[in-house]
């Protein structure tokens, strides 16, 4: 499951494994319509990149970013789309630094504040780390796998593709699709089963997201599993 789960491309609709996708952006002639949208007179650079859980590999999205966005605006979406639960600690680490929301020495660490704009601390084939809660922490890979300079557009980071929820069995009957997750001995379970787990409420929502059954984490708000194709809005 790790490396084969599949996402859809929010340009053109197919589906492709992460690494399939990286490859098939380049050449998504939907994604280059899109592209030559006119956006702002003004022209940015932008980052393609890749974020996997780290341990969670089945777990990925694929997102295009402004240059001038600050690593505390990647932080933020990562929070959004995966991660917040309780409003715990976050960094990230680059090249050896650590870069913190309120940065410190600490550890004999160098550490940096995330308000630093992409354009200063990244570069193409660069791989970088994210570790959001230093409790249960959940970790974060993060690859530049392109760069480009076009027309520039109001979104500072554009999801180009995730993926599909991923679907598995109830660990108790094997049967019927599970819907929940226990935080305290990480089964899943599904609708039926769950209501004789005896953990009782210690049940969490199984999400799409590398954070899955760890403290109280539900889910996005603002971010649905299922991608709108940019193409088609208006």
């Amino acid at each position: 499951m790790a490396d084969r789960s599949k996402g859809m491309c929010r340009f053109c609709g197919k589906e492709y494994t992460k690494s399939g996708m990286v490859k098939h952006i380049s050449s998504c002639k939907y994604r280059q319509a899109w592209l030559e949208q006119k956006g702002n007179e003004k022209q940015s650079g932008y980052f393609s990149i890749a974020v996997g859980g780290t341990y969670c590999k089945e777990y990925w999205l694929l997102l295009e970013v402004r240059e001038d966005a600050t690593l505390a605006d990647v932080d933020e979406f990562l929070r959004e789309i995966w991660l917040e639960c309780c409003g715990h600690l976050s960094a990230f680490l680059i090249d050896g630094v650590y870069y913190d929301v309120e940065p410190m020495e600490s550890w004999g660490r160098l550490r940096k504040t995330m308000n630093c704009r992409l354009r200063s601390v990244l570069d193409v084939g660069m791989r970088f780390a994210h570790e959001y809660d230093f409790g249960s922490t959940t970790e974060l890979t993060l690859t530049v796998f392109d760069y480009r300079v076009g027309d520039r557009h109001k979104d500072k980071i554009v999801i180009i593709a995730r993926n599909n929820p991923i679907r598995v069995l109830c660990d108790e009957c094997g049967k019927r699709p599970a819907a929940v997750v226990c935080i305290a001995d990480g089964e899943v379970l599904c609708e039926h089963c769950m209501e004789e787990h005896e953990c009782g409420d210690m049940l969490a929502s199984l999400t799409n997201s590398p954070r899955s059954g760890v403290c109280g984490y539900e889910g996005s708000e603002k971010y649905p599993d299922v991608l709108e194709r940019i193409t088609e809005q208006k």
